[in-house]
């Protein structure tokens, strides 16, 4: 008895020690599960080959031989005077060149892909443009003649059609707007020039900008060449999420791993007005604008630095509405602007002819706008300009680290003026003020102080005291320069 006693303790140990190595057991199995079905849902993300997807797109996507006529060169001319040795040598010369050097065809190629059954065709506007003449080489090796339905040059983008007696083999567009960085992608087309070929990477980045107004590029590593230009970037649904249009390289040569497609949240869009128009349609809203700075929300008394400053209302839609120079646009059609390259792209994705919802900050409070938008394109065709008022003195002052001067007629002469443009010109910046700093130089010209307009130096200096008597730190100046308008916040010092 007493040596079971003794053992009885040792055995209920011997349990404990028995569940925990279970527990554990347990919890080990567990965890391997849980990862194990976490590689499983990576290893599903990402396919061990893309030949099934490659096979379900190829058919749709197309190289394009794009014709041009060169003009007949006019040949250089006999500078040798008549008589010189070998005169007549050269004149049979200079004339079997000029005869062998008529016009002559130059071919370009690039790629594109099929967008309906039809025999709409995507592609760069850069790949067709000055074309006399477009085959299309289908994946089946059968060409086909194109002709251009449409272009759109701030996209770089342009819409072909082909007639074909059967049904063409087709790709569909997918979502851009929900494509992440970091998911996997494959370019298709035909780079160099050495036929169909196929590229895989990831989205690098999103929403980048090159040089247009509209650009919303999807940056990749997948491999992007000359003549992979117009081709596809497919999601791994096979949906087109881009149009491969520009490469970034150094030393002008081939892929370093950042290339440049337009994102089909863009193309799609375009494509549908080159269908149903054959030109583009985008709203217009009519005002210049820049973005809001630190400095520029503090001098407007704005609490976040977001929407577009309106720095110039000429004729047009938002005169009309009632919207003025150094309104904020803080929302457009119930959306939250950001930024002025947001902004744009808002009206221009909205249908010409909608009435639209404008909320401007204005004098510390903001105000509801209807605004009926009109066509962009008609605008820039119109070259419409703002109106201007007439100036009147000449005298100088320094200010805020500027030297100063009241306009007249010799001076807007010597500044390439128009006789209506009004203000108080620049004459010289002080290199170690905040207005140098902030970018005002000689020639600029003041227009308004404190979102009121400056006829004259009085004008600016009875605005600064205002300013300085309202207890702010810092004035507003609205300069123009080369035809271009900006807002520019300067400290008032003590």
């Amino acid at each position: 008895m007493k040596s079971r006693a003794l053992l009885q303790p040792n055995t209920y140990s011997n349990g404990i020690r028995a569940n925990g190595m279970r527990a554990l057991f347990l919890l080990m199995l567990g965890i391997t599960l849980v990862l194990a079905q976490t590689v499983a849902t990576y290893a599903k993300s990402v396919p061990e080959s893309l030949a099934d997807l490659v096979d379900k797109v190829s058919p749709a996507v197309v190289n394009i031989t794009t014709t041009t006529m060169i003009a007949a060169s006019t040949g250089q001319q006999n500078t040798l005077p008549d008589g010189a040795p070998f005169d007549d040598l050269f004149r049979d010369f200079m004339d079997r060149q000029q005869q062998q050097g008529g016009p002559r065809r130059a071919s370009a190629l690039g790629s594109g892909f099929i967008i309906s059954e039809t025999g709409y065709i995507v592609t760069n506007n850069h790949v067709i443009d000055g074309a006399d003449e477009i085959q299309i080489e289908l994946f089946n090796g059968g060409t086909l003649k194109a002709t251009i339905v449409g272009t759109d040059v701030k996209t770089d983008l342009a819409l072909l059609k082909v007639e074909s007696d059967e049904p063409l083999p087709f790709v569909s567009f997918g979502d851009s707007d929900i494509a992440r960085v970091g998911d996997w992608v494959m370019a298709v087309g035909n780079p160099l020039g050495q036929g169909f070929s196929v590229s895989a990477g990831i989205i690098s980045a999103r929403n980048r900008a090159l040089r247009g107004t509209y650009d919303d590029f999807i940056q990749t590593d997948a491999a992007i060449n000359r003549g992979n230009s117009g081709g596809p970037l497919f999601n791994m649904d096979g949906e087109v999420i881009g149009v491969n249009t520009a490469i970034l390289s150094p030393n002008g040569g081939g892929s370093i791993g950042i290339g440049f497609s337009m994102s089909s949240a863009v193309v799609s869009r375009v494509m549908d007005q080159l269908r149903e128009f054959g030109e583009t349609r985008r709203g217009w809203l009519g005002v210049r604008i820049q973005d809001v700075s630190q400095d520029l929300a503090e001098s407007l008394s704005l609490s976040d630095v977001a929407g577009a400053l309106v720095t110039d209302v000429p004729d047009g839609p938002a005169k009309i509405a009632g919207i003025q120079q150094g309104d904020v646009i803080v929302t457009f059609d119930g959306k939250h602007v950001p930024d002025t390259r947001e902004l744009v792209r808002m009206v221009g994705d909205t249908a010409v002819g909608k009435t639209v919802r404008v909320v401007v900050f204005r004098d510390g409070k903001t105000q509801t706008l209807k605004v009926v938008l009109t066509r962009r394109e008609d605008a820039e065709k119109a070259s419409i300009v703002p109106a201007a008022t007439q100036p009147e003195v000449t005298q100088e002052k320094e200010l805020l680290g500027l030297k100063l001067k009241g306009l007249d007629a010799d001076l807007r002469g010597q500044l390439g003026l128009n006789e209506g443009d009004d203000g108080v010109i620049v004459m010289g910046v002080d290199e170690a003020s905040q207005a140098f700093e902030k970018g005002l130089r000689a020639g600029d010209l003041i227009v308004e102080a404190g979102q009121q307009k400056v006829a004259s130096l009085a004008d600016l200096s009875k605005r600064i005291e205002q300013a300085r008597e309202a207890g702010r730190k810092s004035i507003l100046l609205l300069i123009t320069r080369g035809g271009d308008r900006r807002f520019v916040a300067l400290s008032l010092g003590s």
